[in-house]
Protein backbone atom coordinates (compact mmCIF):
# COMPACT_ATOMS: atom_id res chain seq x y z
CA UNK A 1 0.00 0.00 0.00
CA UNK A 2 2.91 2.02 -1.07
CA UNK A 3 0.89 4.45 -2.98
CA UNK A 4 -2.06 5.03 -0.55
CA UNK A 5 -2.80 8.79 -0.02
CA UNK A 6 -6.74 8.79 0.35
CA UNK A 7 -8.08 6.79 3.68
CA UNK A 8 -11.80 6.80 5.08
CA UNK A 9 -12.73 6.01 8.43
CA UNK A 10 -16.19 5.04 9.02
CA UNK A 11 -17.46 4.76 12.37
CA UNK A 12 -13.63 3.34 13.36
CA UNK A 13 -11.50 4.36 16.01
CA UNK A 14 -8.29 3.07 13.91
CA UNK A 15 -5.89 2.21 16.20
CA UNK A 16 -2.38 2.26 14.16
CA UNK A 17 1.31 0.34 14.77
CA UNK A 18 4.14 3.10 15.26
CA UNK A 19 5.45 2.14 11.66
CA UNK A 20 2.07 2.72 9.79
CA UNK A 21 1.34 5.82 11.73
CA UNK A 22 4.59 6.95 11.27
CA UNK A 23 3.44 6.27 6.85
CA UNK A 24 0.17 8.07 7.20
CA UNK A 25 2.16 11.25 8.97
CA UNK A 26 4.29 11.39 5.72
CA UNK A 27 2.39 10.31 3.00
CA UNK A 28 -1.28 10.76 3.72
CA UNK A 29 -3.01 13.76 1.55
CA UNK A 30 -6.55 13.13 2.04
CA UNK A 31 -8.48 12.04 5.20
CA UNK A 32 -12.24 11.32 5.73
CA UNK A 33 -13.62 10.24 9.00
CA UNK A 34 -17.55 9.57 9.77
CA UNK A 35 -18.28 9.33 13.36
CA UNK A 36 -21.30 9.72 16.21
CA UNK A 37 -19.47 11.72 18.63
CA UNK A 38 -16.05 13.64 18.03
CA UNK A 39 -14.21 11.24 20.43
CA UNK A 40 -14.45 8.89 17.90
CA UNK A 41 -11.70 11.10 16.46
CA UNK A 42 -8.49 8.81 16.53
CA UNK A 43 -5.84 10.94 17.81
CA UNK A 44 -3.40 10.67 15.56
CA UNK A 45 -5.61 12.17 13.05
CA UNK A 46 -4.18 15.59 14.19
CA UNK A 47 -0.42 14.75 13.70
CA UNK A 48 -1.02 14.11 10.06
CA UNK A 49 1.62 16.76 8.97
CA UNK A 50 1.19 15.95 5.16
CA UNK A 51 -2.62 16.21 4.76
CA UNK A 52 -4.00 18.22 2.86
CA UNK A 53 -7.54 17.25 3.01
CA UNK A 54 -9.77 16.77 6.06
CA UNK A 55 -13.50 15.83 5.83
CA UNK A 56 -15.16 15.36 9.21
CA UNK A 57 -18.60 14.05 9.03
CA UNK A 58 -20.43 13.51 12.29
CA UNK A 59 -21.79 15.58 15.18
CA UNK A 60 -20.01 18.38 16.27
CA UNK A 61 -22.80 20.45 18.06
CA UNK A 62 -21.62 23.21 20.18
CA UNK A 63 -20.93 21.59 23.83
CA UNK A 64 -17.98 19.78 21.98
CA UNK A 65 -16.78 22.39 19.96
CA UNK A 66 -13.85 22.80 22.21
CA UNK A 67 -12.80 18.75 20.96
CA UNK A 68 -12.74 19.73 17.31
CA UNK A 69 -8.67 19.84 16.66
CA UNK A 70 -7.70 19.27 19.86
CA UNK A 71 -4.59 21.06 20.70
CA UNK A 72 -2.36 19.72 18.00
CA UNK A 73 -4.68 21.19 14.90
CA UNK A 74 -2.03 23.27 14.34
CA UNK A 75 0.28 20.67 13.49
CA UNK A 76 -1.86 20.35 10.28
CA UNK A 77 0.43 22.67 8.69
CA UNK A 78 -0.24 21.57 5.18
CA UNK A 79 -3.96 21.15 5.39
CA UNK A 80 -5.44 23.47 2.50
CA UNK A 81 -8.99 22.20 2.53
CA UNK A 82 -11.39 21.26 5.55
CA UNK A 83 -14.99 20.27 4.92
CA UNK A 84 -17.17 19.54 8.14
CA UNK A 85 -20.69 18.25 7.73
CA UNK A 86 -22.40 18.62 10.67
CA UNK A 87 -24.16 20.50 13.22
CA UNK A 88 -22.42 23.59 14.32
CA UNK A 89 -23.78 26.33 16.14
CA UNK A 90 -20.68 28.45 15.81
CA UNK A 91 -17.80 28.44 13.78
CA UNK A 92 -15.04 26.36 15.92
CA UNK A 93 -12.47 28.95 17.41
CA UNK A 94 -9.51 26.76 17.66
CA UNK A 95 -10.18 26.18 13.66
CA UNK A 96 -8.89 29.71 12.91
CA UNK A 97 -5.59 28.23 14.05
CA UNK A 98 -5.41 26.53 10.33
CA UNK A 99 -6.01 30.24 9.00
CA UNK A 100 -2.62 30.89 7.25
CA UNK A 101 -2.76 27.90 4.96
CA UNK A 102 -6.08 26.93 4.80
CA UNK A 103 -7.65 27.69 1.25
CA UNK A 104 -10.95 25.82 0.95
CA UNK A 105 -13.57 25.70 4.06
CA UNK A 106 -16.83 23.69 3.43
CA UNK A 107 -19.43 24.09 5.72
CA UNK A 108 -22.38 21.88 5.58
CA UNK A 109 -24.94 21.92 8.32
CA UNK A 110 -27.85 20.40 8.18
CA UNK A 111 -30.15 22.86 8.63
CA UNK A 112 -28.73 23.76 12.08
CA UNK A 113 -28.52 27.78 12.25
CA UNK A 114 -25.25 28.97 12.50
CA UNK A 115 -25.06 31.60 14.55
CA UNK A 116 -21.35 33.12 14.75
CA UNK A 117 -18.71 33.38 11.79
CA UNK A 118 -17.02 36.05 13.11
CA UNK A 119 -14.26 33.83 13.28
CA UNK A 120 -13.88 33.47 9.22
CA UNK A 121 -12.32 36.94 9.43
CA UNK A 122 -9.30 35.90 10.09
CA UNK A 123 -9.21 32.84 7.21
CA UNK A 124 -8.17 35.88 4.66
CA UNK A 125 -5.95 33.16 2.69
CA UNK A 126 -9.35 31.25 1.56
CA UNK A 127 -10.16 30.71 -2.00
CA UNK A 128 -13.12 28.79 -1.81
CA UNK A 129 -15.92 29.16 0.64
CA UNK A 130 -19.42 26.87 1.04
CA UNK A 131 -21.80 27.40 3.91
CA UNK A 132 -24.36 24.95 2.80
CA UNK A 133 -27.98 24.58 5.05
CA UNK A 134 -26.59 26.81 7.78
CA UNK A 135 -29.64 28.90 7.94
CA UNK A 136 -28.23 32.12 7.09
CA UNK A 137 -30.87 34.99 6.25
CA UNK A 138 -28.58 37.33 5.20
CA UNK A 139 -24.78 37.17 3.77
CA UNK A 140 -22.29 36.97 6.59
CA UNK A 141 -20.46 40.16 6.85
CA UNK A 142 -17.62 38.38 8.10
CA UNK A 143 -17.27 36.90 4.52
CA UNK A 144 -16.50 40.85 2.70
CA UNK A 145 -12.93 40.35 4.84
CA UNK A 146 -11.96 38.07 2.68
CA UNK A 147 -10.30 39.49 0.08
CA UNK A 148 -8.48 36.32 -1.49
CA UNK A 149 -11.65 34.63 -2.02
CA UNK A 150 -12.80 33.36 -5.52
CA UNK A 151 -15.53 31.28 -4.50
CA UNK A 152 -19.03 31.88 -2.38
CA UNK A 153 -21.28 29.28 -2.19
CA UNK A 154 -24.26 29.67 -0.05
CA UNK A 155 -26.87 27.10 -0.71
CA UNK A 156 -29.99 26.13 0.39
CA UNK A 157 -30.06 28.77 3.05
CA UNK A 158 -32.79 31.25 3.99
CA UNK A 159 -31.39 34.18 2.34
CA UNK A 160 -34.34 36.99 1.30
CA UNK A 161 -32.10 39.70 0.43
CA UNK A 162 -28.85 40.19 -1.24
CA UNK A 163 -28.36 44.32 -0.07
CA UNK A 164 -25.05 43.67 1.12
CA UNK A 165 -24.22 42.35 -2.32
CA UNK A 166 -22.37 46.03 -2.86
CA UNK A 167 -19.85 45.32 -0.61
CA UNK A 168 -18.32 42.11 -2.39
CA UNK A 169 -16.92 44.88 -5.00
CA UNK A 170 -14.17 44.61 -2.62
CA UNK A 171 -13.61 40.72 -3.18
CA UNK A 172 -11.71 41.62 -6.30
CA UNK A 173 -10.71 38.09 -7.02
CA UNK A 174 -14.38 36.81 -6.72
CA UNK A 175 -14.87 35.48 -9.75
CA UNK A 176 -18.30 32.85 -8.74
CA UNK A 177 -20.85 33.32 -6.11
CA UNK A 178 -23.76 31.17 -5.65
CA UNK A 179 -26.90 32.08 -3.90
CA UNK A 180 -29.16 29.19 -5.77
CA UNK A 181 -32.11 27.35 -3.32
CA UNK A 182 -32.48 30.41 -1.04
CA UNK A 183 -35.79 32.71 -0.53
CA UNK A 184 -34.02 35.95 -2.65
CA UNK A 185 -37.09 38.05 -4.36
CA UNK A 186 -34.50 40.53 -5.85
CA UNK A 187 -31.60 41.32 -7.09
CA UNK A 188 -30.13 44.88 -5.87
CA UNK A 189 -28.97 47.24 -8.69
CA UNK A 190 -25.44 47.35 -7.02
CA UNK A 191 -24.56 43.84 -8.37
CA UNK A 192 -23.40 46.17 -11.06
CA UNK A 193 -20.72 46.86 -9.11
CA UNK A 194 -19.55 43.15 -8.12
CA UNK A 195 -17.65 43.49 -11.93
CA UNK A 196 -15.19 40.22 -11.13
CA UNK A 197 -18.17 37.95 -11.53
CA UNK A 198 -18.04 35.13 -14.24
CA UNK A 199 -20.08 32.67 -12.94
CA UNK A 200 -23.70 33.80 -11.48
CA UNK A 201 -25.72 31.16 -9.56
CA UNK A 202 -29.49 32.08 -8.58
CA UNK A 203 -31.47 28.98 -9.48
CA UNK A 204 -34.46 27.78 -7.35
CA UNK A 205 -35.27 31.48 -5.69
CA UNK A 206 -38.40 33.76 -5.78
CA UNK A 207 -36.80 35.99 -8.24
CA UNK A 208 -39.60 37.77 -10.38
CA UNK A 209 -37.96 40.45 -12.22
CA UNK A 210 -34.60 41.30 -13.60
CA UNK A 211 -32.78 44.18 -12.81
CA UNK A 212 -30.75 46.43 -15.97
CA UNK A 213 -27.46 46.35 -13.47
CA UNK A 214 -27.55 42.39 -13.64
CA UNK A 215 -26.67 43.05 -17.32
CA UNK A 216 -23.86 45.39 -17.09
CA UNK A 217 -21.14 42.54 -15.61
CA UNK A 218 -18.14 42.57 -18.19
CA UNK A 219 -17.49 39.33 -17.38
CA UNK A 220 -20.61 36.82 -16.71
CA UNK A 221 -20.17 33.68 -18.80
CA UNK A 222 -22.24 31.92 -16.75
CA UNK A 223 -25.75 33.09 -15.48
CA UNK A 224 -28.40 30.33 -13.92
CA UNK A 225 -31.40 31.55 -13.29
CA UNK A 226 -33.54 28.44 -13.40
CA UNK A 227 -36.32 27.74 -11.35
CA UNK A 228 -37.80 31.12 -10.19
CA UNK A 229 -41.13 32.93 -11.34
CA UNK A 230 -39.27 35.36 -14.28
CA UNK A 231 -41.81 36.59 -16.25
CA UNK A 232 -39.94 38.87 -18.52
CA UNK A 233 -35.90 38.83 -19.97
CA UNK A 234 -35.00 42.33 -20.80
CA UNK A 235 -33.49 43.07 -23.91
CA UNK A 236 -30.06 44.22 -21.82
CA UNK A 237 -28.71 40.63 -21.77
CA UNK A 238 -27.50 41.03 -25.01
CA UNK A 239 -25.06 43.35 -23.28
CA UNK A 240 -23.26 40.71 -22.18
CA UNK A 241 -21.26 40.08 -24.66
CA UNK A 242 -19.30 37.20 -23.21
CA UNK A 243 -21.91 34.84 -22.11
CA UNK A 244 -21.85 31.24 -22.85
CA UNK A 245 -24.42 29.68 -20.88
CA UNK A 246 -28.07 30.91 -19.68
CA UNK A 247 -30.06 28.49 -17.90
CA UNK A 248 -33.84 29.94 -17.11
CA UNK A 249 -35.98 26.98 -17.52
CA UNK A 250 -38.95 26.64 -15.08
CA UNK A 251 -39.95 30.16 -15.01
CA UNK A 252 -42.56 32.47 -16.70
CA UNK A 253 -41.59 33.77 -19.86
CA UNK A 254 -44.21 34.18 -22.74
CA UNK A 255 -41.59 35.71 -25.17
CA UNK A 256 -37.55 36.08 -25.57
CA UNK A 257 -36.66 39.16 -26.59
CA UNK A 258 -34.24 39.48 -30.07
CA UNK A 259 -31.29 40.79 -28.08
CA UNK A 260 -30.94 37.42 -26.51
CA UNK A 261 -29.89 36.32 -29.85
CA UNK A 262 -27.24 38.84 -30.38
CA UNK A 263 -25.04 36.98 -27.67
CA UNK A 264 -23.33 35.01 -29.98
CA UNK A 265 -20.92 33.06 -27.80
CA UNK A 266 -24.27 31.04 -26.29
CA UNK A 267 -23.18 27.26 -26.16
CA UNK A 268 -26.14 26.41 -23.98
CA UNK A 269 -29.41 28.25 -24.13
CA UNK A 270 -32.20 26.15 -21.22
CA UNK A 271 -35.87 27.12 -21.87
CA UNK A 272 -37.65 24.23 -20.82
CA UNK A 273 -40.55 24.40 -18.85
CA UNK A 274 -42.08 28.13 -19.46
CA UNK A 275 -45.21 29.66 -21.21
CA UNK A 276 -42.95 30.51 -24.72
CA UNK A 277 -44.95 30.21 -27.97
CA UNK A 278 -42.65 31.65 -30.35
CA UNK A 279 -39.09 31.22 -30.86
CA UNK A 280 -37.33 33.68 -32.83
CA UNK A 281 -36.00 32.74 -36.22
CA UNK A 282 -32.43 34.87 -34.68
CA UNK A 283 -31.39 31.78 -32.99
CA UNK A 284 -29.97 30.60 -36.11
CA UNK A 285 -27.32 32.96 -35.29
CA UNK A 286 -25.92 30.99 -32.07
CA UNK A 287 -23.41 29.73 -34.09
CA UNK A 288 -21.63 28.08 -31.10
CA UNK A 289 -24.56 27.04 -29.62
CA UNK A 290 -24.88 22.98 -28.48
CA UNK A 291 -27.65 22.85 -25.87
CA UNK A 292 -31.33 24.02 -26.68
CA UNK A 293 -33.51 23.06 -23.90
CA UNK A 294 -36.95 23.81 -25.10
CA UNK A 295 -39.37 21.10 -23.55
CA UNK A 296 -42.48 21.84 -21.73
CA UNK A 297 -43.81 25.33 -23.55
CA UNK A 298 -46.36 26.39 -25.92
CA UNK A 299 -44.54 26.35 -28.84
CA UNK A 300 -46.29 25.31 -31.97
CA UNK A 301 -43.31 25.23 -34.73
CA UNK A 302 -39.60 25.40 -34.64
CA UNK A 303 -38.14 27.73 -36.74
CA UNK A 304 -36.12 26.41 -39.71
CA UNK A 305 -33.39 28.41 -38.94
CA UNK A 306 -32.46 26.28 -36.48
CA UNK A 307 -30.46 24.03 -38.89
CA UNK A 308 -27.92 27.08 -39.03
CA UNK A 309 -26.64 26.60 -35.57
CA UNK A 310 -23.57 24.41 -37.04
CA UNK A 311 -22.77 22.86 -33.90
CA UNK A 312 -26.35 21.98 -32.59
CA UNK A 313 -26.86 18.50 -33.03
CA UNK A 314 -30.35 16.38 -32.27
CA UNK A 315 -29.09 15.25 -28.52
CA UNK A 316 -28.39 18.42 -27.85
CA UNK A 317 -32.02 19.54 -28.83
CA UNK A 318 -34.41 18.85 -25.47
CA UNK A 319 -37.93 18.96 -27.38
CA UNK A 320 -40.76 17.51 -28.12
CA UNK A 321 -40.02 14.92 -30.58
CA UNK A 322 -43.15 16.25 -32.93
CA UNK A 323 -41.50 19.88 -33.01
CA UNK A 324 -38.69 18.13 -34.30
CA UNK A 325 -40.39 15.80 -36.76
CA UNK A 326 -41.98 19.17 -38.03
CA UNK A 327 -39.26 20.64 -39.57
CA UNK A 328 -38.07 20.53 -43.15
CA UNK A 329 -36.41 17.22 -43.72
CA UNK A 330 -33.20 19.72 -44.60
CA UNK A 331 -32.98 20.77 -41.36
CA UNK A 332 -33.44 17.96 -39.75
CA UNK A 333 -30.30 15.98 -41.44
CA UNK A 334 -28.18 19.08 -40.33
CA UNK A 335 -28.95 18.48 -37.23
CA UNK A 336 -28.82 14.77 -37.30
CA UNK A 337 -25.79 15.14 -38.86
CA UNK A 338 -22.64 13.83 -36.53
CA UNK A 339 -20.63 16.40 -37.26
CA UNK A 340 -19.73 19.93 -39.02
CA UNK A 341 -16.10 19.36 -40.52
CA UNK A 342 -14.35 16.93 -41.56
CA UNK A 343 -10.48 16.56 -40.98
CA UNK A 344 -8.05 17.71 -43.81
Amino acid sequence: MSSLRELHLYHCPAKVEQTGFAFLRDHLRCLHVKFTDVAEIPAWVYLLRSLRELNLIGNLSSENNKMIGLESMRDLRHLKTLCLKSNLAKMPTNITELSPHLIKLVVHNDGTKLMVLNSLKKMINLIELELHSCELERIPHAIFSLTNLQELDLKSNSIRTIEEIISFQHLKRLCCLKLWHNKITTIPSSISQVRSLEALHLSHNKLESLPPALFALPKLWHLDLSHNAILVLPADVALLHNLQYLALNSNKLEALPKALFRCLKLKALLLGNNALTFLPESVGHLLQLTHLELRGNCLDRLPVQLANCRMLRKTGLVVEDHLFDALPVEAKESINQESTFTSG
